[in-house]
């Protein structure tokens, strides 16, 4: 869902993205150049949706902040930059929605190209959520000194972690404020070559970086190869916010679950649930985790296994988080968009 080609700062065609996506394994990809929309495009290549957004931000703004993914609404948006609030609402005067981008990262030492790229208007209103969690940002927040770029460049699956922390705060911080923020991730691909004195090294081949942070999303029914139909399903699901980040090297997360269910009245991810009696929350993986049950913010229930359940007669923000060991270390793997319990 965050994805740059030649038609700005990265390397490849709408094609060569489309193709590594399908030899990654993905469904869908949207394509987010910076303040460009490029049209005519989309379509189904070897089995994967091409979908095209933008990202946008003001180019007079020095440093660099607030960056926004815009999905859906078929025009080029940069001309309402300046303005972050105005172009959170020319975007849904449009139809479309949109997400922050990248709201919290680490500025590294070694350049100018690695600052911190923050989101710092959160006083606006209409976005549809956040991207809790973007390869590229961790990865920069990694470059401490050279000599660290030179080691994650090549091992970079050492270093990832997880969302950062400040980016998880704020997510409570809004959610508990009363907004439905929707969670996604992304890739942040470039497929740019770097050079550090006489190496050179393409960071990260497109193809790489779509194993890693995938947004899930849970659609009505199969992808039909139909551009229109599968552009609604697709978007549809991102609205609804039935979405969850998985840092899918570590293991893939296709197939887990996270459901609340009162009497007759039941809930999934994105989705308000109306209690009629308790409340049962239940999530399933499709690996071992440790499975982690929050509400508002606060830790409710802790599992390790594949399954976790919960009763409860509380209403609130329900989301979930599940870490698991790879590579030695305690990742991040799946954080869920939260079940709204009223």
């Amino acid at each position: 869902m965050h994805i740059h080609t030649v038609y700005s700062d990265g390397a490849g065609t709408h094609r060569e993205v489309a193709e590594a996506a399908g030899r990654a394994g993905l469904d869908f990809v949207i394509v987010t150049d910076h303040n460009v929309w490029v049209s005519d495009v989309e379509g189904t290549i070897d089995g994967v949706l091409l979908l095209v957004g933008e990202e946008v931000h003001h180019v007079r703004r020095i440093p660099q902040a607030s960056h926004l993914l815009v999905y859906g609404a078929e025009a080029e948006m940069a001309l309402q930059a300046a303005d972050p609030q105005q172009l959170i609402n020319s975007v849904s005067e449009r139809g479309g929605f949109c997400f922050l981008a990248h709201p919290f990262e680490k500025s590294s030492p070694i350049g100018a190209d690695f600052a911190a790229i923050d989101w710092l208007d959160w006083d606006v209103e209409g976005y549809q959520g956040l991207e809790i969690w973007n390869a590229m940002s961790e990865f920069k927040g990694l470059l401490w000194s050279r000599l660290a770029a030179l080691f994650y460049v090549y091992f970079p699956t050492l270093g990832l972690r997880g969302p950062f922390r400040a980016t998880l705060r704020k997510w409570d911080e809004l959610l508990a404020a009363g907004h439905h923020v929707t969670a996604i991730g992304g890739a942040d691909a470039h497929a740019g070559t770097y050079h550090l004195g006489p190496l050179q090294r393409v960071v990260f081949p497109y193809e790489e970086l779509f194993r890693w942070v995938n947004t899930h999303v849970l659609i009505q029914r199969p992808l039909s190869g139909d551009l229109a139909t599968d552009k609604q399903l697709v978007y549809e699901g991102l609205r609804s916010g039935r979405t969850w980040v998985g840092y899918d090297r570590a293991a893939s997360s296709r197939g887990f679950r996270f459901r609340a269910r009162s009497g007759t009245n039941v809930a999934t991810m994105g989705e308000r649930l109306v209690r009629t009696a308790a409340v049962i929350l239940e999530v399933e993986t499709p690996a071992r985790g440790e499975i982690r049950l929050l509400r508002d913010g606060q830790l409710v229930a802790r599992a390790r296994g594949s399954s976790l359940r919960l009763t409860t007669a509380e209403a609130g923000t329900y989301r979930v988080e599940v870490y698991r060991s790879f590579r030695g270390n305690r990742r991040g793997w799946i954080f869920s968009s939260p079940i709204y319990v009223a």
